[in-house]
């Protein structure tokens, strides 16, 4: 239980684009929330967009607020529901961002929480504080228990990149032995490398920072290649797959990386995923999807509802994102080291 009233928490403030860590009260469940002790917060590229300019849809509620949507924790206490009684004190859990949703409508349940058809849905770490404070409030439909054995200070980076990754391999639809190119390896992509694998299909590693191809290589990835340094990587793609990958899954914020997909994807029958989201909107060439050069597709990548089936396939095949950890005051560094390309694998703030 927390031994006082308040807690330390890295706040984005829009009137100055910065990020300051203040001191903030505790949150007491609702009926329907588990007040949870936060184990361990990872930084997702999404959180980095806060502080730039784009044109993507993020929506900010109050100001200052805590970053981060990216957690797993131990339950402290439970609201008097009949949701939140499912839980007791002292379960490790991981849980998703999106709140005050109705987690029922057909949107919910089938596309994405964003559309509840309530209209009321808001986004810790953006519209409602995050998870880079030491307690934070979840509602217990977007939360589960843990699998045995998965450890949760480790289990963070499962509960958006994880479950994102996951969908993002999965709902390409392929069969084992078909060709997937992973388009970006760092946070994301070196999970989608480890699902792509345990999935059954051959893998292609794209990224312009070696150290993520390294990362991507030790995953399981067949070949990797630098899109930056190597001139010939397209032709090189589509020479090893013997006329292109069968979906190319693109978890990257670079317009140029999709730019650059359809030239690698196997004309009539491949994919084009989209999962990363670049600062400007993406251009698509009409005349190639009229005439069925490609397709292309989004990943649902997340709702409680599709949460689960991620987290147990990455207990079952022992899939588990390379994390390094920070202490809290040290969240601007890792914002620096992502923005530099300097990251590998997902960095995370552990709590005491």
């Amino acid at each position: 239980m927390p031994k006082g009233k308040t807690m330390r928490a890295q706040q984005y403030d829009q009137r100055d684009n910065k990020l300051h860590l203040n001191t903030i009260p505790i949150p007491s469940p609702r009926d329907h929330e588990l007040l949870v002790k936060v184990s361990c917060a990872s930084l997702c590229h999404s959180d980095v967009m806060l502080f730039e300019p784009n044109d993507q849809g993020l929506i900010l509620g109050q100001n200052p607020v805590t970053i981060g949507h990216e957690a797993s924790g131990v339950v402290v206490s439970t609201g008097s529901g009949d949701v939140a009684s499912k839980f007791k004190e002292g379960d490790n859990v991981g849980f998703l961002c999106a709140v005050e949703c109705c987690y029922d409508c057909k949107p919910c349940r089938e596309v994405h929480n964003s559309w509840c058809e309530t209209g009321k849905t808001q986004m810790q770490g953006f519209s409602q504080n995050g998870y880079f404070q030491e307690y934070v409030v979840v509602d217990a439909r977007a939360t589960m228990v843990l699998p045995d054995g998965m450890d949760v200070k480790t289990a963070a980076p499962l509960f958006c990149a994880g479950v994102t990754a996951y969908h993002g391999v999965e709902d390409c639809g392929l069969e084992k032995g078909q060709w997937m190119a992973v388009v970006g390896c760092g946070g994301l992509g070196h999970l989608g490398v480890q699902y792509a694998k345990a999935m059954g299909y051959k893998v292609i590693g794209l990224d312009i920072a070696d150290a993520a191809l390294e990362e991507a290589k030790k995953c399981g990835a067949d070949h990797v290649f630098n899109s930056m340094t190597d001139k010939d990587w397209k032709k090189k793609v589509v020479e090893i797959t013997e006329g292109g990958v069968d979906a190319a899954v693109n978890f990257t914020a670079s317009k140029k990386s999709y730019d650059d997909c359809p030239a690698i994807i196997r004309p009539g029958s491949g994919l084009l995923m989209v999962v990363g989201i670049p600062r400007q909107p993406l251009e698509l060439n009409a005349l190639d999807i009229a005439l069925g050069k490609y397709r292309v597709k989004g990943s649902n990548n997340g709702t409680c509802h599709n949460m689960k089936p991620a987290i147990e396939f990455s207990a079952k095949h022992n899939i588990k994102p390379h994390l390094t950890t920070y202490k809290l005051e040290d969240l601007p560094k890792m914002i620096e080291l992502m923005n530099a390309h300097k990251a590998t694998g997902r960095m995370g703030v552990v709590f005491d």
